[in-house]
């Protein structure tokens, strides 16, 4: 099962970068990630067994215990793997210091909880953004990169993270279908099932 741990982002944030992208999609042919499924990905991991998901689940929990909420907003923008020759459109995401540092630490967290209830996690180093449009082969990015640095959506507080499973080719065109198999809120409490 494909399982990653994310930061979502509410409705009315999600409404706001929508409202922005939406006007300006049709020039462009990329695959735009559906609104619903925009997250900022902490961990992911491609095989869990379904067995080992509530041990993910209690040690996410436990690692979220040690952070505290902090603000977040969605601004900016880039590319991967860069804005000449890019296959992966994001919007970027603006924090104070302090805020910084337990993102840091929260993905951490998160990655480790993964690789500790033994899963093996994808990935390199953290690079905090939110996935909005994918092409299938290397296009110039530039301006949609330099349409999103004008960007800046509104702030929220991050108190909880969610443990998504990704079910591939289930959702809308084929794409896959994300379901929240838990939250779990930052500081002490109990993870909560939707």
């Amino acid at each position: 099962m494909r399982i990653f741990t994310a930061v979502l982002p509410p409705a009315d944030v999600l409404a706001h970068l929508d409202d922005f992208l939406d006007v300006r999609r049709h020039a462009a042919a990329l695959r735009w990630s559906r609104v619903e499924q925009l997250h900022l990905t902490l961990a992911f991991a491609a095989e869990v067994d379904e067995w080992r998901l509530d041990e993910v689940v209690e040690r996410t929990a436990a690692a979220a215990a040690r952070r505290t909420a902090f603000d977040l907003r969605v601004a900016g923008g880039g590319a991967f793997p860069h804005a000449d020759a890019g296959k992966v459109l994001w919007a970027g995401l603006e924090v104070d210091a302090a805020g910084a540092g337990e993102l840091e630490a929260l993905a951490r967290g998160a990655r480790s909880a993964l690789s500790t209830a033994g899963a093996a996690v994808d990935g390199g180093r953290f690079r905090p953004h939110v996935t909005v449009a994918r092409s299938g082969r290397p296009v110039q990015l530039s301006d949609w990169v330099r349409l999103l640095d004008a960007y800046a959506g509104p702030a929220w507080r991050v108190d909880e993270v969610a443990v998504v499973a990704s079910h591939l080719g289930e959702g809308a065109r084929r794409r896959p279908r994300h379901e929240v198999l838990a939250t779990v809120p930052l500081g002490a409490g109990p993870a909560r099932t939707p």
